[in-house]
């Protein structure tokens, strides 16, 4: 997942599990059939109707609660209703159970041999007028305490009458794929319910699918689908840059783990952003101008490619504890450090190798990136493996002193541990060797395949690292995860040839991203200054433990209603941030606390601070050479 959310089976540590090679008792089985209906999409409803092969006696049957890729459990069983259980015509009774709130349990009655399942889903989000993604769970069924690829399952598709279709999933029969006629059905290939679960699809009526690298095998496409016209209609530019990213990431991976991908993306401001991996495609969410224009595109540049590197991290390697024999076993995040950390390195820098970003953003990112680890005062007491351990209670957006709780913060020290690797190889090997070529070795395993697992532990990682270079990583990755450090990781920063410092404006990426979020939301970041973020109507979302408007007794919730005499705006706080500096006296606030009103003063002279990164002469220059592209950039405008 794009970061802008036990009793342990005893699993082998190497673990292969080919969706092209399924036991022998697999094709014996007859599958689960399961029609999903989303004709109500805009209403904000979808419908299933499920059809089991079953036997007489008891029977448990399950929804999905622990989804990978969401690092909790977040199943739909709140949002599931109209739950109706029927066999050679009859209702039959069902009760919940007591405390697995997923599952239902029901008696089948001597002589049947199919039960029919009727369930809706109360679509909260991921839906619009004119849009719709199903990902499976909402709709999903199947026998509980199976392993999940053990189960087969034969899925169809109802959607509104010329509503386009994208999906990994392979159509055997429709009116028209990828545009289904007036009523018509489409019925996808039987796969498992594992793989059913890792194959949403995305429809609408402005709907566009755009094929990608023509020279790169196997085949790749970017499908769209918009609330306007105008919107699913991509720039040429950013049709080329994703077909430069999927030329960069098989060079950088050297092999596939799937027969076709899709970028599913969904371009809507009532639809909701996502940034959710699977294996032969990924599910991504923007604003509808998400893409329309450089600006915009920089807010996003980085999903994209951290989602495609997922089919390789995450999706192909898995750590031991995050794969699990079915949806119902809670997950293990402990290595979430290398799921989705080295992720965001990598998405990071194959957006700039494609050109989805510029070198000079990829370095400003860093530099937003390390000092928001910097300033996160909860390092102090929390590791960054515990972030990783504890995601499923971490993945909570409140901001309210979310730097001393500390959050999901396994993405960008993760991405710094992995620059910090990358730079450390290219020194040690004279600048012969990379992190690609770990890579190659730990995503690459097996070669090209289709859809497969093999999971991981700790050794294993360290094993694959010291194939590249020997070195005691075992210790270098426990020193920077493992342990509580108070500051956070530069040095991949610094090998790379540059160094954090403080500007007193934004840094062209910054000021950008600053205006697109403004545009979107306001609100003002002085955190690096007098430590607060804000609300554009001054109200106090965060404050930085330990810093001046923690010591000025501030708290979130709080709200600024004047400063210095004036009435508040950000421009006025700027003002006085700025004009501290050149005075001993402090800033003085009026705050509203609930229905009260308080006075407050903030004793900081240090000025405005943006943080950029500065180049170090007669250094390396391995940022640099990192966000240069592995292949030769081409165009596909006319794709």
């Amino acid at each position: 997942m794009h970061k802008p959310f036990r009793r342990a089976p005893v699993l082998p540590a190497l673990l292969l599990l080919a969706f092209a090679a399924l036991p022998v008792a697999f094709a014996q089985k007859q599958p689960i059939e399961i029609i999903a209906n989303l004709i109500d999409a805009p209403r904000r409803l979808y419908h299933a109707e499920v059809y089991l092969p079953v036997k007489a006696g008891p029977l448990d049957l399950i929804t999905p609660q622990w989804i990978p890729g969401e690092h909790r459990a977040t199943g739909p069983a709140e949002e599931i209703t109209g739950v109706v259980f029927k066999a050679n015509g009859k209702t039959l009774p069902w009760r919940r159970d007591d405390v697995n709130m997923y599952e239902f349990h029901l008696t089948i009655p001597a002589g049947v041999t199919k039960l029919h399942a009727h369930l809706d889903y109360i679509a909260t989000s991921r839906v619009s007028e004119k849009l719709a993604v199903l990902e499976w769970e909402k709709l999903l069924l199947y026998p509980a305490h199976t392993p999940v690829r053990e189960i087969p399952i034969q899925p169809s598709v109802q959607v509104p009458a010329g509503w386009g279709i994208g999906t990994a999933l392979t159509p055997v029969s429709s009116g028209s794929y990828p545009v289904p006629a007036p009523g018509s059905t489409t019925e996808f290939a039987e796969t498992n319910v594992e793989q059913l679960e890792d194959s949403p699809i995305i429809t609408g009526q402005y709907f566009h699918e755009y094929a990608l690298a023509p020279d790169i095998s196997p085949k790749h496409y970017l499908d769209v689908v918009a609330d306007h016209p105008e919107d699913a209609s991509l720039r040429p530019e950013l049709v080329a840059e994703v077909s430069n990213l999927v030329r960069e990431a098989s060079a950088l991976y050297g092999c596939h783990h799937y027969h076709e991908y899709h970028f599913l993306l969904t371009l809507s401001n009532v639809a909701g952003e996502e940034g959710l991996e699977h294996g032969q495609s990924s599910d991504n969410g923007v604003g509808e101008k998400g893409f329309a224009d450089a600006a915009h595109q920089l807010l996003n540049a980085d999903l994209l490619s951290h989602e495609f590197t997922h089919s390789w991290n995450g999706k192909y390697r898995r750590p031991v504890g995050l794969y699990q024999p079915d949806f119902a076993t809670p997950q293990q995040g402990a290595l979430l450090w290398v799921y989705e950390g080295m992720t965001q390195y990598l998405g990071y820098v194959l957006a700039a190798r494609s050109g989805l970003e510029t070198p000079a953003q990829f370095r400003d990112v860093f530099a937003l990136v390390a000092a928001e680890m910097e300033y996160t005062p909860g390092r102090d007491w929390r590791s960054t493996e515990d972030t990783a351990v504890a995601s499923s209670i971490l993945r909570d957006d409140s901001p309210t002193w979310a730097n001393w709780r500390r959050g999901q913060d396994y993405y960008y020290e993760g991405a710094l541990v992995w620059l910090d690797a990358d730079t450390l190889i290219r020194k040690m090997t004279d600048d012969r060797k990379s992190l690609g070529d770990f890579e190659k070795i730990f995503l690459g395993k097996g070669g090209n395949t289709g859809p497969l697992i093999v999971t991981y532990n700790f050794d294993d990682l360290v094993k694959d690292l010291n194939q590249v270079v020997p070195y005691d990583w075992a210790a270098f990755l426990r020193n920077r995860v493992y342990r509580i450090n108070d500051q956070a990781d530069f040095a991949g920063i610094e090998r790379g040839g540059y160094k954090l410092a403080f500007a007193d404006r934004p840094s062209a990426t910054e000021k950008t991203l600053l205006q697109v979020e403004g545009a979107r939301h306001g609100g003002m970041d002085c955190w690096y200054s007098i430590g607060l973020r804000l609300a554009p109507d001054g109200r106090i979302m965060d404050v930085r433990w330990g810093g001046p408007g923690d010591k000025a007794k501030l708290a979130p919730g709080e709200k600024i209603m004047a400063v210095d005499g004036r009435i508040f705006s950000p421009q006025v706080l700027r003002d006085a941030i700025r004009a501290a500096k050149d005075s001993t006296e402090p800033i003085h606030l009026i705050v509203q606390a609930d229905s009260f009103v308080q006075t407050a003063e903030i004793d900081y002279h240090g000025g405005l601070r943006y943080p950029v990164l500065e180049r170090v002469d007669g250094t390396a220059d391995y940022m640099d050479e990192i966000a240069k592209p592995l292949t030769k950039p081409q165009d596909n405008s006319g794709l």
